[in-house]
């Protein structure tokens, strides 16, 4: 059994609860008499404490109680921390055997001094205050997740479950954390060196004609798709279907395909083994040297090298 304890004070933002949900459903599928993870709410004072959606958390107070994991939730603006609290944080390494923050959660610890000179993440919008608040903190302010020996740090939002996950992978096995995953309907779980923002963000048609285009493009990644190929899915004339896409999307289909070409290409070299060359196939680059240049405009790296951070990352 492990305690995975959660601090809750007020303002605690109820997207932290992505991360509760995921150990929750890990005792739901365990194939064991005994569940692996006991929950707890912790606090300053104990008793109930108002979130910032205005829902109630009975939680337990402060004590000197080791648990497995502690995981400090965040607010849905950073604000200066309590001195009990911040207490309280600083000497859980001593007691806790790793500690982890979700979105401006990584506050808390900066200034309780946890991620000096280690590496961490939040929110990409208030990246820029904790960097400017704690420069001691090496900020990557574009990934979703981030591990340092015993400190773990999120973008928080959905980020929370990929790095919920993560910690169940390394409690309990990477077969078991596809397991819960399923079971929360993940449809792709990430590694922590993927950006914060996505690219297809931006492509968000509202015809049904445009959509199938996109899919159909999603679908057929390994060949050229010229705007003929995407019109004809759309049940459109390559000139309607350029000045529609355009309109809708306020890219060309030239760029939008691109995008979805470099994304796919992305989780491969972060989530596969396969040749730069065989990635490049199955995206519909032209070669590999194709494909670096796109790479170098989309995220400003190569290939190689977003692979051998991922790789870092994983290993770390």
């Amino acid at each position: 059994m492990r305690d995975v304890a959660f601090v809750v004070h007020p303002d605690y933002s109820a997207m932290s609860w992505a991360v509760v949900m995921a150990f929750q459903v890990a005792n739901s599928v365990a194939a064991t008499e005994a569940p692996p993870y006991e929950l707890h709410f912790v606090s300053e004072t104990g008793g109930k404490i108002k979130t910032a959606c205005g829902m109630m958390l009975e939680s337990e107070p402060f004590t000197e109680m080791p648990f497995h994991t502690l995981v400090v939730g965040g607010a849905t603006n950073p604000k200066a921390s309590t001195p009990s609290l911040i207490a309280y944080v600083r000497d859980a390494p001593k007691r806790h055997r790793r500690i982890a923050a979700i979105s401006t959660g990584a506050f808390v610890l900066a200034e309780a001094g946890l991620l000096d000179g280690r590496d961490a993440t939040t929110h990409w919008t208030h990246a820029p205050l904790l960097q400017a608040q704690y420069p001691a903190v090496k900020l990557d302010k574009d990934r979703i997740f981030m591990n340092d020996g015993p400190i773990w740090t999120t973008a928080g939002g959905a980020a929370g479950l990929d790095l919920s996950l993560a910690l169940i992978e390394n409690d309990l096995g990477a077969d078991f954390a596809k397991v819960v995953a399923r079971e929360l309907v993940i449809y792709h779980r990430r590694a922590g060196g993927q950006s914060q923002i996505s690219k297809l963000l931006d492509l968000t048609p509202n015809s049904d004609r445009i959509q199938a285009a996109l899919t159909y493009a999603r679908d057929n990644m390994y060949k050229p798709l010229t705007v003929a190929d995407l019109a004809n899915a759309a049940r459109l004339s390559p000139r309607q279907f350029s000045r529609a896409f355009r309109a809708e999307t306020g890219q060309s289909p030239a760029k939008s395909i691109e995008i979805l070409r470099v994304e796919t290409a992305r989780n491969l070299m972060e989530q596969s083994r396969h040749s730069i060359d065989e990635v490049a196939r199955q995206t519909g680059f032209s070669d590999r040297d194709h494909m670096r240049r796109a790479f170098v405009r989309a995220f400003g790296q190569s290939p190689q090298a977003l692979r051998r951070e991922a790789r870092l990352s994983a290993n770390a």
